[in-house]
């Protein structure tokens, strides 16, 4: 199937559909191969080490298997990497895509969201640093991330020292969200979150850079360490499932980090973290989801 010209065309109608929120949340900070391949390769070269003065309480998480960029766009002129220093937060997203693709769609669909953020929403790149489809696989999305701490445009405002994870699909309530997604963007945070010695169960102090965002350009807010977009910006991504699947993503990225084997069927798990709702009603999905 046509995934990428539906994709697009989708999406197109969204942004226009959404036109009154966009025009709301102005413009975000400014935007800085052919062939399906089955290669899945581990990050051949980790990020750098965390600067001397950052203590870190955990062992390093080793870098989960990623599917190479290079195996879904080839670079093209233009696509330029801005490096923070450090990891602070993660923030979660679904792409809003459906949930019936089969693992040869996923290159498509990949293709499919870097035009339109490359080509209509006019950024150098793929918002996302990573991306993880329903069956669990990860694959780099914004060019570099696999080696460094590479700014995203997945998070209006809080792009600075933070990942942009999303989960291709939809995930809104009472859509059941797979347990290898889980724990993919929970390897994910704990390999970019525990080499910063950040505690993903933590919170983490940001600093908005845009006014577009739940809050004003130049105020502080301190996040959760995993966080979903809406914490950020007025949208339902990651849809209400996914952001209910928050504190299992983060005790998983704890349990990573500290070196435990997942838990078996049935056994007992740490008490759950409050719930997470927000009473403040969203203007409507956001282009960037």
């Amino acid at each position: 199937m046509d995934i990428d010209r539906r994709s697009v065309l989708r999406r197109a109608a969204q942004a226009a559909s959404a036109g009154a929120a966009v025009a709301l949340a102005a413009a975000g900070p400014p935007p800085r191969h052919p062939g399906y391949s089955a290669d899945l390769r581990p990050a051949a070269a980790p990020a750098p080490a965390p600067p001397p003065d950052v203590r870190t309480p955990f062992a390093a998480a080793a870098p989960p298997v990623i599917v190479r960029r290079s195996t879904w766009q080839q670079d093209e002129p233009g696509t330029e990497r801005q490096r923070d220093p450090a990891v602070r937060a993660v923030f979660i997203h679904h792409t809003d895509d459906p949930n019936s693709y089969g693992p040869q769609d996923v290159p498509d669909i990949l293709r499919a969201i870097y035009h339109e953020h490359r080509a209509n929403q006019g950024w150098d790149d793929i918002g996302y640093n990573f991306l993880v489809d329903r069956f669990g696989t990860v694959y780099e999305g914004r060019l570099g991330s696999t080696e460094e701490p590479v700014v995203g445009a997945h998070t209006m405002g809080f792009n600075r020292e933070t990942v942009g994870i999303a989960a291709i699909g939809t995930y809104t309530a009472g859509m059941p969200v797979p347990a290898p997604v889980v724990d993919a963007m929970a390897r994910l945070a704990a390999w970019k979150l525990g080499r910063y010695g950040i505690d993903p169960r933590g919170r983490s102090e940001l600093t908005s850079e845009s006014s577009g965002s739940r809050f004003p350009s130049g105020t502080s807010h301190a996040f959760d360490a995993i966080s979903g977009h809406r914490d950020a910006f007025c949208t339902l991504c990651p849809g209400d499932a996914l952001y209910l699947a928050l504190p299992r993503i983060t005790e998983r990225a704890a349990e990573i980090l500290r070196g435990d084997p997942p838990a078996r069927p049935g056994a007992a798990t740490a008490p759950p973290r409050p719930a997470r709702q927000h009473s403040e009603l969203v203007r409507a999905p956001s282009p960037r989801a």
